[in-house]
This record gives C-alpha cells, structure tokens and sequence, in this order.
C-alpha cells in the first residue's frame, strides 16, 4: 500500500507529474517514427526484408534492432536509432581526455555545454557515414534478393536515402536531449529502453509460440524464466551495492561555539558507471560488421561474429574500458581528496592529500572491476545459455530477458524510479520503500 500511495503522490507534485508526461508524448513520437517507412522504400517489401534479415541478418541487424527501437526493420526513418549519438559521445569523451584544448574547455564555466555542442556537430558526419553503409546494405540485399526493396537504384534515390537516415538519427538525438532537460532520466538510455520494451511482448509470445509448437522444451522454459528472475534481482543488487569509506569531520568553531566533528561515510557504488559501459561496448560491436560489407573485408566480420573468440573478448574489454573509463570521468580521487582536506574532513587513519587520494583510487579501482566483472556476465548469459542448450532461437529471446536488453531495462527503470523519489522526498513526501528512499546509480 505504502508503494501505491506514492505512486498517487507523484501526480500530485506539478514539476513531476510534468516531467512524466512530457517524456511520454516524446517516447510516443519516438514509437511513431519507427513506423515510417523510409523515402525510396517499397512498402510491400519491407515485410519479406524484416523475415529474411530476423532469420539471416545476424548480429549486426540484431544490434542495430535494439538500439533503433526495432525501426531498422520496418525501413523507418529512425533505422539509424540512437547509434550515431552514442559513437559521436564515445569520440568526444575520449578526445576530452587526450586532448588538452578540450579538456580545458571542459572544466570551465559552461565548458559541458560546449563539449555537448561539439558532440552535437561530429554527430551530423557519423549519421551520413552509418547511413551510407546501411544504404549500401540495402543495395546489396537487392541485388542477392531480387526482391524490389528501393524505388531506384541512381543517385538521387540513394541520396534520399541517406538524408532521410541521418535526419532521422538526428531528430532522435535531439528528442533524447528534450527527455534529458525536459523529461525524466538520461534521454538516450530512455529511448533504448523504450524500443526494448516495446519488442518484449512480441518476443514472449514469440517464446509461447515456440512452446506449443515444440520447438523449446519444458526444462528451456524454466531456465529462461529463472535467468530472467535472477537477473533482474542481480542487477538490483549491484546496481544498489556501496562500499562506505567512514569519514571524520574536524571540530569547527561556529559563532562562539566549538562544534564537535561528526562521522559520516563516502559511499562508492559497485557500478558506478550503470548500463554506459553495455551500451558503448554493444555500439562499438557493430563496426566491425559495418566493416565487413566492404569487398575484401568480410573476414573481419567473421572473426567478430557473436559467440566466437574475438567476439567475446573484444566484448569484455570494452565492458571493462568503458567502465574504468566511465567511472574515473566523473569521479576522481585526487579532486575528492582536495575537497576533503579543504573542508576539515579525513579518513580515519589516512592522510590527508595524497594518501587519501591513492586510498581512494585503491578501492574504487577494486570495486569497479567488480561491478565490471558483472557487468560482463550479464550481457553474455545469452550466449553461454545458447552454447549450453545449442539453439539460436533461446539465444535469441535471452538477448532480451536475460542479457543486454533486461540490463539496460532494469539500470534505466532504477534511474527513473530514483529521481522520482528525489522530487518525492524534496516535497515532504515518502519514497517507494520508505523515507529514506532507494540509492541512485550514482
């Protein structure tokens, strides 16, 4: 009941109540544009292309499904999805810390907001090239096919073709910063989410069908279902896991008044990075498939196919760089040492300064390659389950239940549900589970 009654109080607070509501008209656009069908499309073959490539695109066209909403399928506007917003966000992060301009610019006064524009203009480029590969890739499936997918075969159609994708990539990048300022949570986890839970009926009655019909067994069923309760339940765990580092706070005179120093905690999270590291890994595993529709590279492709060796370790160190790497962008030990020692405050036993920073660094590096390590096991449970059972269709429903797709479910849900509760508590209202609340990611 507790939970129900601060459901009813989140309408009840206009900021919030707004905040919802616009982010579901821009979530109920986002699932419009999914169904537009592309300029230069023929729509009666756009249902035999979405059969053919869900039983022969492998993983590239099942990468690309989940993170543009399942559009890619249906030639939609948005088939790009939210990809070139990311890739252009993992070029900019990364220039951010090798290039000492921008990272000047980005520790000034609004030097984020620059950094964000920037990443705005390399994003225009990355959706023209992602939309040359993929017109090439409907080019080529035309020709193998002879199925007639595109209107024409000049310039001018495949000119169309591009604009469309990257203009749609585009407007989606920019509902994700609309959700983002205007909304509930990170824009672009949001959108992903979305797309992901609107496959997921589709994809249970998917897993029933298959059942009645054989094709999984009864014990199949029960694994799934089990993964699918764990992981969520994992995840959470994780996700809500800190190590307290105990802090003292020095005696300070207030007034005429010699006030005695506390004790309170540093709290690190397991994951501090959250689902980032999963999604920029997953997007950077579509290039080398992007890189196998050039003549004389198909190799590449191969070796990067999922559940062989390169696949999988080209997978896990990506998880584990961009965890690391997300982790130390917006949390720095020696910037957390300064801030303690400047403010009377200090680690039991450390100190100050230095060591306090080193101490610091030693334990959230340790932590991070916990939640790292996890991280990991998450997004490949489909395919150990897959290797296990020898199939491709529970590989196939896993992706969404067990792996990737319910990781990036739950990690955002816990996001959402975290800032509710802050507006919550802000108005004098209780959290789902109490006062106190739930922990954020970070």
């Amino acid at each position: 009941m507790a939970v129900l009654e601060s459901f009813r109080n989140v309408f009840k607070i206009a900021e919030l109540r707004k905040r919802i509501f616009f982010t579901l008209v821009v979530l109920l656009v986002f699932r419009l544009g999914a169904h537009i069908v592309l300029p230069g499309i023929n729509p009666e073959a756009v249902r035999d292309f979405r059969d053919k490539m869900a039983a022969e695109g492998g993983d590239l066209f099942n990468l690309i499904q989940i993170f543009s909403g399942f559009a890619l399928g249906n030639l939609a506007l948005f088939s790009l999805g939210i990809m070139p917003y990311i890739t252009s966000s993992i070029i900019m992060q990364l220039m951010t810390k090798v290039s000492p301009a921008l990272e000047t610019i980005s520790k000034e006064p609004g030097g984020q907001r620059k950094i964000q524009q920037y990443t705005r203009y390399l994003a225009i480029p990355v959706c023209i090239i992602q939309g040359f590969f993929a017109v090439q890739s409907l080019a080529a499936y035309q020709r193998d096919s002879g199925v007639p997918l595109l209107t024409g075969t000049g310039f001018g159609t495949y000119a169309l073709l591009i604009l469309g994708l990257a203009g749609g990539a585009l407007f989606i990048m920019w509902l994700g910063e609309q959700i983002t300022e205007h909304g509930l949570g990170n824009g672009a986890s949001i959108l992903i989410m979305a797309g992901i839970i609107a496959r997921l009926p589709a994809t249970i009655w998917e897993l029933i069908r298959e059942a009645r019909q054989g094709a999984i067994s009864g014990d199949s069923i029960v694994i799934i279902l089990a993964l699918y309760i764990a992981a969520i339940f994992a995840i959470v765990f994780i996700t809500q896991a800190q190590r307290r580092i105990p802090l003292q706070h020095a005696k300070h005179i207030r007034g005429r008044r010699m006030m005695s120093g506390g004790r309170n905690y540093l709290p690190l999270r397991v994951n501090t990075s959250g689902v980032m590291p999963v999604i920029f890994a997953s997007s950077l595993l579509i290039l080398p498939q992007m890189l196998g529709m050039v003549p004389g590279l198909k190799v590449i492709a191969d070796a990067f196919d999922r559940g062989w060796f390169f696949y999988t370790v080209f997978y896990i160190s990506m998880i584990f760089f961009f965890s690391y790497f997300w982790t130390y962008l917006f949390f720095q030990p020696q910037e957390i040492a300064n801030n303690l020692k400047e403010y009377g405050s200090f680690i039991p036993g450390i100190r100050p300064g230095e060591n306090t920073a080193q101490y610091i660094n030693t334990i959230l590096s340790r932590i991070t390659l916990c939640g790292a390590a996890f991280l990991c096991i998450i997004a490949l449970v489909p395919d150990l389950v897959s290797a296990a059972f020898g199939g491709s269709l529970q590989r196939r429903l896993l992706s969404f239940m067990g792996g990737t797709g319910i990781l990036i479910v739950v990690g955002v849900g816990l996001d959402v549900i975290q800032k509710m509760e802050s507006h919550l508590l802000l108005h004098h209202y209780d959290g789902f589970t109490g006062t106190s609340g739930i922990r954020g990611r970070r």
